[in-house]
């Protein structure tokens, strides 16, 4: 399981506290923001289906190619990334076409064997150009053309009801995996933008949803006042503290970290009912890496930033540093025979008690262990702390103007 503390001053009161719980309970049953549900939803069943059917293994599909960006690929890159090491993993590769970078899209291509891989279109709106760009490179790049079986046996999409793209694959016949309408992009991982990839690599993605919908039940149950709490303080002292920085102890969560900054950056860096501009930056950082290089900043820099630190308790690998003496340098000997995992939590711990001794204000997430159960949780976890934040900062959690904008000044750009 996963357990929050926080080491800052719980400033909301009962009624605050009571306001969001119904704030949020309001969202839900309105139906108009739909990733409070998607734990529930039945697309594991199609997905399941689907995957009987096309049967992957006998056609010999070795690379899974996700083709999306933002909210089509942080979340499944941020899944895969912290369940990576278990046995559930199958030798499956999967690769991202994200950016339209020509270096990075030449890396990803240059030994990729078609007839062995299988792509995934992932847009909500169906137009978004750095997507589409890709599939018409590739397209042109395997000599895959759209009426081609070629093309329809390698391909799936995973769009919007009635987009453009869902047209797209209707003339096709290609498959089409529908995010609900009513589900941001940024909120999608748990739908089949995350889903179709993460069981073609052999995930238990029904543990992924128990585990978020345990997180849903037990917040609207209001058994998480302290995430509410939580929420509260950030959005009351944004302007004192305007970064949240997350402070992960493992490689693992590198991508977690990612996915956060997006979800945190496009859902509250907005506009808000008075007029003003409010939000947090979000900053991703990894330790003990990150311990040689940001915490100086932390430490000694401007007080304006909130941390929040994050331990896994069990990494389940009983990985020893050897009682090994090493001439000249005897002061590092304290630490022989002790386990990594000792090691890195040991280290978590003595920063996180430096950085409130400077009276930063700072919360622990300790993770049991990384499965897909608690990866689950912690996705929900992370959503509705978003959206609680939203509701106290007083903006619209779900919609993105600033990103619009620049949408339509590129298509000015290259209508000239």
């Amino acid at each position: 399981m996963i357990k929050n503390e926080l080491f800052f001053l719980k400033e909301a009161s009962e009624q605050e506290v009571e306001n969001a719980y119904d704030a949020l309970f309001k969202e839900m049953d309105s139906e108009s923001i739909g990733y409070y549900i998607l734990p529930e939803s039945d697309m594991i069943l199609k997905i399941e289906a689907f995957i009987d059917s096309y049967d992957f293994k006998a056609k010999g599909i070795k690379n899974i190619v996700v083709i999306g960006i933002g909210g089509s690929s942080l979340g499944t890159r941020a899944i895969d990334t912290l369940l990576s090491h278990t046995p559930q993993r199958n030798s499956r590769k999967l690769i991202f076409m994200e950016n339209v970078d020509p270096v990075e899209i030449e890396r990803n291509l240059k030994d990729l064997v078609y007839e062995e891989s299988f792509f995934i279109m992932i847009s909500k709106s169906g137009g978004t150009i750095e997507t589409t760009s890709h599939v018409k490179y590739i397209i042109d790049r395997f000599d895959a053309p759209v009426d081609s079986e070629r093309f329809r046996d390698h391909f799936a999409f995973i769009t919007d009801e009635g987009s453009p793209l869902d047209a797209f694959g209707e003339k096709c016949d290609v498959p089409c995996f529908h995010i609900p309408q009513n589900v941001g992009g940024r909120f999608s991982v748990l739908s089949a933008v995350g889903l179709l990839p993460l069981t073609l690599l052999g995930y238990d993605t029904r543990a992924l949803l128990a585990g978020a919908k345990v997180y849903k039940e037990t917040f609207f149950a209001k058994q998480e006042s302290a995430l509410v709490q939580k929420a509260y303080y950030y959005a009351r002292h944004s302007k004192d503290f305007p970064i949240n920085v997350l402070f992960s102890y493992s490689s693992a969560f590198s991508a977690f970290n990612d996915w956060y900054v997006q979800l945190w950056g496009e859902s509250l860096g907005k506009i808000d009912q008075t007029g003003a501009s409010v939000g947090m930056t979000p900053v991703g950082i990894i330790g003990s890496i990150d311990q040689h290089s940001f915490l100086q900043l932390l430490i000694e820099g401007p007080k304006d930033k909130t941390v929040t630190m994050i331990k896994i308790k069990d990494f389940q690998k009983a990985t020893a540093i050897p009682d090994v003496k090493l001439p000249q340098l005897e002061k590092t000997d304290f630490i022989n025979t002790h386990t990594f995992n000792e090691l890195i939590n040991a280290q978590c711990d003595a920063t996180m008690q430096s950085i409130k001794d400077q009276g930063i204000n700072v919360d622990s997430i300790e993770i049991e262990k990384l499965d897909t159960y608690n990866v689950g949780y912690m996705i929900m976890y992370y959503e509705i702390l978003t959206s609680l934040c939203g509701h106290f900062l007083g903006v619209n959690t779900y919609d993105q103007p600033g990103v619009e904008l620049g949408k339509v000044i590129l298509k000015e750009k290259f209508a000239k």
